[in-house]
């Protein structure tokens, strides 16, 4: 049985997906392709892999990856988005029933922005349930915020690092082959809340 995500009202209702959408809004972000250097990153990393994304949200990184990613999220109203904009994605409950929950199946599987939102040994639970979708040769990538990030969101509950990611693909039995602080250099990550901690990591 795949744990759930957790079911705190702050990232599982109506409001959060309302949230994120709203942070979605500004026309600048549109004009500017914000996106683009974050989208190139994905693809670089997973190359052509099918990635299960875990914890999709609105499915922005499923739109980077687009057409090799499946996203699951708990919050059913952000699965309903993801659907109108044409991805496929399922809710936690919905995913091991689905013709996508094939053994073996994906590349490469994805956790964006998700382990900040819960313990470290919540999040090592959660991504176990999906491990045996993931081919032998599978590719993990873990994204986390920086200092600024982590600041910005009365959601997130434990702060992660590239050590802290480090154990996680550990404890999952992923080796890492790449730490990085994206898309600027690990002292931007104090002031400028889109920068990233990326860990790359192979089954060992």
């Amino acid at each position: 049985m795949i744990p759930d995500m957790p079911s705190q009202d702050s990232t599982a209702g109506q409001d959060y997906t309302d949230r994120l959408r709203g942070l979605e809004q500004p026309m600048w972000k549109r004009v500017l392709d914000v996106q683009r250097p974050y989208r190139w990153n994905l693809r670089r990393l997973f190359g052509d892999r099918e990635v299960l994304d875990i914890g999709c949200g609105l499915g922005r990184c499923l739109a980077h990856l687009a057409p090799r990613g499946v996203g699951v999220d708990h919050n059913p109203h952000s699965i309903a988005e993801c659907r109108e904009r044409g991805m496929t994605a399922y809710t936690t409950t919905e995913f091991p029933d689905s013709e996508h929950a094939v053994p073996g199946r994906y590349g490469g599987m994805l956790a964006a922005h998700l382990v900040e939102h819960m313990p470290h040994a919540q999040a090592v639970e959660i991504l176990t349930g999906y491990l045996d979708y993931l081919a032998p040769d599978a590719r993990l990538v873990l994204i986390c915020p920086q200092e600024a990030g982590y600041k910005s969101d009365a959601t997130h509950v434990e702060y992660a690092d590239l050590d802290a990611l480090t154990d996680v693909a550990g404890q999952l039995g992923f080796t890492p082959v790449k730490r990085s602080s994206f898309p600027l250099p690990r002292p931007a990550g104090k002031v400028f809340k889109y920068n990233e901690f990326v860990l790359v990591a192979d089954r060992s």
